[in-house]
Parts: structure tokens; sequence; C-alpha cells
């Protein structure tokens, strides 16, 4: 374990690990000198998977399925965004239009599933309650305690959401509507209409939870500034730069507002990202190539989305969207706690999309296969996920076989991002302070506005064991602070 290692550079060493609420395994270490100041502050995704080896030697057309293991919460767009890729190897460069509304409608039942569950079960207790108080009340059971309708509703409303997933893919979890060239499976119109049955319910408390949030925002100027970085910002647009979640353009901006490239095709993503690999992360850091790796990091996600578009399509949000603009005064939103803002003004633009596409005649045909043309060597699909930009891309041998995988997902995008945030608040909370759960968990409020994949967390909210250990320069344990499996806090003896 890291924190049992001396530093070599003198200096104390803080780790927190594991990080509660991640995807997997991750830790923080901070590095402080004699006087308790922040000398660095690092996140580390020490868990390695090793998805694009496991990939390799698999047919082609196996690659949407298999890839939906890699995330409990978004499998949806680790199928929808392979089957992009797929349709490529497949030679299918246009789906029919009932396939593409059917995937489309997928993606956004997917999508407002997880924004749901990320704000009402993971980050709404931090944010009603304070991310200091008491963790007996701070977690989704106080919530429900406290403020049983808003709990109530993000319970259905991720349950309408899964709903959807599991009318259009068969399961809730790991579905297999999304096949080369198309869909497998037709919506009834008995199926359709139990989806629009509960659409205006799901609406209202869209909006309910957009006015929750802005209100939070607006009544805490200390959010404000709170882990708050400037950034460049990716994502995807349409074409003519509103905002769209499954098939567009790429569009980036310097965090002036300069757009930097717009409507770039992904295929060619290599021309203007790279990776750069460093030695105490599994996790890669992208970058903007034409900036270099020092400034050209950036942010996804739904911040980035809502900053990078002109418009979005749905009115609702659209009007939702100028009033997070009118914050900023015209300019971008940098604030890191934003990310939630705009995480509910896209839940708001699911909802309404879902209402069009449900009363979209195109959504019961049965012409769901467009046919295969000429088999291509390379396919590149890339979608913004619940967490942001997501790409895949594949390539594949003479007997459809892949030869070679890479992906980068969102939570690797926001990799630098959470490391700038994580440093912003141990520099502001941490320096000088004795450690306490309340301010740990400032840092865990942090990474959590990334909403980083966090499917194992689900099981354990607010539970998985902690330890805190505060070492001087020899390497010898100053104090050490635990958290058991029940979620109490206590030094250890």
């Amino acid at each position: 374990m890291e924190q049992n290692q001396p530093s070599t550079s003198g200096l104390r060493r803080v780790a927190i690990d594991p990080i509660s609420r991640v995807e997997g395994h991750g830790k923080i270490t901070l590095l402080l000198d004699d006087e308790n100041h922040i000398r660095e502050a690092r996140l580390h995704i020490v868990e390695f998977r090793g998805f694009e080896k496991f990939i390799q030697g698999r047919p082609y057309w196996e690659v949407p399925i298999f890839v939906q293991r890699l995330c409990g919460i978004c499998p949806v767009s680790h199928h929808l965004v392979a089957a992009k890729a797929v349709d490529q190897l497949a030679g299918v460069d246009r789906l029919t239009p009932t396939a593409e509304k059917i995937r489309r409608l997928l993606h956004f039942g997917q999508v407002l599933q997880s924004h749901a569950l990320h704000f009402f079960h993971l980050s709404s207790p931090d944010l009603l309650f304070g991310f200091g108080s008491d963790m007996a009340k701070r977690n989704i059971v106080g919530v429900l305690e406290k403020y049983p309708d808003i709990a109530l509703k993000g319970v259905k409303m991720r349950k309408y959401g899964q709903r959807i997933i599991e009318t259009i893919s068969g399961k809730r979890i790991h579905g297999t509507i999304a096949v080369p060239g198309g869909v497998n499976k037709s919506i009834s119109i008995a199926e359709r209409d139990a989806m629009l049955a509960d659409i205006d319910d799901i609406l209202a408390w869209s909006q309910d939870a957009l006015a929750l949030n802005e209100y939070i925002h607006g009544a805490h100027t200390e959010h404000y500034s709170f882990a708050t970085i400037r950034s460049n910002f990716l994502s995807m647009v349409g074409g003519n730069g509103e905002l769209e979640l499954y098939h567009g353009g790429l569009r980036a901006r310097s965090a002036t507002g300069d757009v930097l490239f717009d409507q770039f095709d992904y295929c060619g993503y290599r021309d203007i990202l790279r990776e750069e690999v460093r030695p105490w992360s599994y996790m890669k850091f992208p970058f903007l190539t034409a900036l270099g790796k020092e400034q050209g990091w950036y942010r996804v996600g739904p911040l980035a989305r809502v900053n990078n578009c002109d418009s979005i399509s749905t009115p609702l949000a659209e009007a939702a969207r100028k009033r997070f603009r009118d914050f900023a005064q015209g300019g971008l939103v940098h604030d890191t706690l934003a990310y939630h803002w705009a995480r509910m003004i896209e839940t708001l633009h699911c909802a309404e999309s879902i209402q069009q596409l449900l009363h979209d005649p195109d959504i019961t045909g049965t012409d769901l296969l467009e046919d295969k043309g000429d088999r291509r060597k390379v396919g590149i699909g890339v979608l913004e996920a619940p967490r942001g930009t997501l790409f895949h891309h594949y390539e594949i041998d003479d007997d459809g076989m892949v030869a070679k995988a890479n992906l980068i997902v969102s939570t690797t995008s926001n990799n630098q991002a959470m490391n700038e945030s994580v440093r912003a608040v141990a520099n502001e909370y941490l320096d000088g302070k004795e450690i306490t759960e309340g301010l740990l968990n400032h840092l865990e409020v942090a990474v959590r506005a990334y909403d980083p994949c966090l499917s194992c967390a689900t099981h354990a909210l607010g539970k998985m064991p902690l330890t805190v250990e505060l070492q001087d320069s020899s390497g010898s344990v100053v104090s050490t602070l635990l958290r058991s499996a029940d979620g109490e806090f206590c030094a250890a003896p």
C-alpha cells in the first residue's frame, strides 16, 4: 500500500484509500510539509481492467455485447457506441429511421436513469445537508427521512429510465438490441403506450429537480469557487451547434470560450487527441494535441456539453440552458459543482426527447435493419455517455476478429480535471488543518461532481471501509482515522 511507504521528498503523506462511491478502486494522496501545508494532491485510479486487451481475438459482431461489462451503471452507452463502430465495420453508413430512433430512445432512457441515480442517490445528501454535516444523516436514507418527496421522485425517475431500457432491449442491464446495421426488436404500440403513460410525471419531476439545483447553486455562494478550475471543454454537437447526445461532430472550446475546432469528424479523433501515461495511475491522461499535454487537458460531461452547445432542441431544456448561461453573464460556467445543474438540464432534455420520440410514428416501425455493405477494417464510434464523450475504436483482421481496440471513456477524459479539483479543495479546506471526516468528504465531493463510474459503490453507499493515515517523512504513522463497514468514524486505537 502506498501510504505505508515513506515519502522520498521528505514530506508527509496522507492517503485516502479507497475513495467511496467510485467505480472500482481509487485513492487520493496528499503530501504535506512540516507546517501541514499541501504540497501535492493526486487522484489515483489503481484498478487495472484491460478491456482493450480482452476484446482482441473476438468476432467483431460480439463487441457491442461484450463491452457492456465495462460498467454496471451505463452499459447502454458502451453497447450503443460499440454498435456505431460495428456499423462501420459492417459497411453501414446510415440506419433506417426506425432503427436510429429506437437507439436514440434507448440512449435517452439510459442518460435519464443515470443522471437521476447520481443526483438523487449519490450527490443530493452532500448538497442538501452540507459537505461536513453529520455523516449519519448524509446519505440517501437521511434524504428519505427529511425530504421524502425528493427521494421518492429520484427513485421513480430512475425506475422509469430503467423501464425504457428494459422495454427496448429486453432487460435492464446487458441487453442485446443493437446489432450491426440496426436493431433486432421493434416496439409495439402497447409498449409505446405503456412508456407514454408516465411521461407527464417524469417531465414534471425533471423540472422540480432542475429548480432544486438552481436554488441550491444560487443560495450557496461558496459553491461557486468550490473545486472550481478553468479548463478547456470537449463535446459533441449537432449540425447547427445544438446539444447532441447520440451523433454529431466534435467541438472544443478554450477556457475563455474561444472555439478551438468545430464539427470535427470524430473518425479523425487521433489527429486532435493524445493520451499520456503516468506511472502513478492506471488511467490515462488525454489532452488536445494542438495545445500540448500541459495546457491541453479538458473536461467532458454535462458541464462541457451545456457550455459548448449553442442551443438545445427541446423548449424547456433550452430555457434552462439560457438561465444557466446567464449565470455566467453569457460566458462559460467553470464552477465544478455546476455539473449537477447541467446534469439536471440534460435530464429535462431527455424527458422531453423521450416524449417526442414516443409520439413519432417511426418508433413503432418494422424496418429495423439496413443492408450491410463491404466489410471495413476500421470502425470508430463516438457518443455522449452520461459522464461525457465516449470513444470506441476497433480494427479487425481478414477473419473479422478484433485485432486492436482503443477506448477513451468519459472518466479518463476528466482525469486531469478531477486531479486539479482535488488539489484546489485540498489547498482551500485541508491546508494546515486537522484531518476530520467532514474535511475528507470535501475531497470526495469534488470527485463525485464529475460522476466517475460508480457501479460498485451503489451496493454500499456511505459504508465502504476507509483508512486515512498521516505519516511523517520516515514513514512512521502519526495518526490514523478509521471508517468501519457500518459507516462510523473513529480514531485508531
